[in-house]
């Protein structure tokens, strides 16, 4: 047997492969929890508690720029992350991550509000969305290479998908949740002390995550480059040098794979509360729980566009989700125009099905387009560099064009334009399915 590519059906002194799927998973999920609980929060509560001087509109905007902060963070977190990973290691950085994470959640969940402390509760939280920005950075890129890492090249495009899930996992626990509250408390009992508790449940949260990931070996493929260069004895640049010199083109390839898939899902899954709730004025319980079901969905076909992957290339897949969201923006809006709860389910569960086809391959894509000593660095820039102008501005634009105006038709020409940003940088890329990440 291959020791750089063992078989996830083979018990051996290395973690097995399916532990080391469901710690990936598991540990993105929680993480995703986190950061996306946010959003929804953004869009639900803080706007009223941490802005309340601004009008309904303006109050969400300012409280989706703290969100955006969080993107802005990101790719700092990568490059640190990235620098480390490269340099001591996959594992230990992902629990850094996780501890990060779950503080800064936790302490959301503690936070004065704007009545009580003024303007420090907004800076406050300001800085708190910093911190978990930061420590998403450097999730991703070390969770999917763990995994990608581990496996065999021939189906990787499937199992690096895991942790993928971990997003719609994440999003769909966090509006579990939210939706839960809704359904059980007052709507003054909620945004008094309620909206606190899915915060507070991130400490419980991130100790199971610490236990299923310290239990997890380290990345196989790592562990031998690392061993070949101290035994050359030269001297090894910092990682994100090696990206800036050797690696740049599958950097901004990456950064353009992710533009309409991370646009398509903030809009699918953070907008759409704000736009159902005060343009199509529906109440929160219904656009939570249409958000849920489409999440539901969104976690079972990610895997299976990965799996695709493997058969059809990474780019086929990919191009297939850009040219997808771009056309089904234009349904979307209509569809939650109706006020109908399943025509809100069905434009949600569309959107994040073909965002799968984006997100589903790119775990294995990305750790396909770079050398294993810059590996963590490059994925996790060209990654996060891409959701400060993607995903961390998206809600802030689609609520500006909508209050600039009032009409749902530029929000839709803005995805489909991220779209065919996506396409080109997919066909402008090499097809990665099947390398030898050794």
């Amino acid at each position: 047997m291959s020791a750089t590519n063992p078989d996830p059906t083979t018990t051996e002194e290395r973690t097995p492969f399916v532990r080391v799927v469901t710690a990936g998973l598991v540990g993105t999920t929680i993480e995703w929890y986190d950061f996306f609980l946010y959003g929804s929060a953004a869009a639900l509560v803080f706007n009223r508690i941490f802005f309340p001087e601004s009008d309904p509109l303006v109050g969400t905007m300012l409280a989706f720029t703290t969100y955006a902060v969080g993107f802005i963070a990101r790719p700092l977190g990568g490059l640190v992350f990235g620098h480390f990973g490269d340099r001591i290691g996959r594992k230990r950085l992902l629990v850094v991550s996780l501890l990060l994470m779950g503080g800064a959640t936790f302490a959301i969940g503690l936070l004065p509000t704007y009545a009580a402390i003024g303007v420090a509760a907004p800076l406050l939280l300001t800085l708190l969305r910093v911190v978990q920005g930061f420590a998403l950075g450097g999730e991703w890129g070390g969770a999917v290479l763990l995994v990608a890492e581990h496996g065999k090249p021939e189906h990787r495009g499937f199992w690096a998908s895991w942790p993928q899930a971990g997003a719609p996992g994440g999003n769909l626990l966090a509006t579990a949740v939210l939706a839960v509250l809704a359904v059980t408390m007052p709507d003054e009992t909620f945004l008094d002390w309620g909206w606190r508790i899915p915060f507070l449940l991130s400490g419980v949260l991130v100790l199971v995550g610490l236990w299923v990931r310290l239990a997890v070996s380290e990345s196989p493929v790592f562990q031998e480059a690392r061993a070949r260069a101290e035994a050359s004895g030269v001297r090894e640049q910092a990682p994100i040098i090696g990206v800036l010199r050797d690696h740049w083109r599958e950097a901004l390839i990456a950064m353009g794979v992710r533009m309409a898939e991370n646009v398509s899902y903030y809009v699918v899954t953070a907008f759409i509360l704000v736009y159902a709730t005060q343009q199509a004025q529906m109440s929160n319980g219904p656009v939570l729980n249409a958000v849920l079901i489409a999440s539901a969905v969104h976690l079972l076909t990610i895997p299976l566009w990965g799996a695709l992957s493997d058969r059809w290339g990474r780019r086929p897949v990919t191009a297939i989700g850009a040219v997808g969201v771009a056309l089904w923006s234009f349904a979307f809006f209509p569809l939650i125009d109706t006020g109908g709860f399943w025509s809100m389910t069905l434009a949600a569960t569309v959107g994040l099905v073909l965002h799968g086809a984006m997100y589903g391959p790119q775990a294995a894509f990305f750790s396909e387009l770079f050398s294993t000593r810059t590996r963590y660095s490059g994925a996790s820039v060209g990654y996060q560099l891409a959701s400060i102008v993607a995903g961390g501005l998206a809600p802030l634009i689609a609520t500006a064009l909508l209050a600039a105006f009032g009409t749902s038709l530029p929000i839709s020409v803005y995805v489909a334009a991220m779209g065919a940003i996506t396409l080109v940088a997919v066909t402008v890329s090499r097809e990665t399915r099947g390398s030898d990440l050794d």
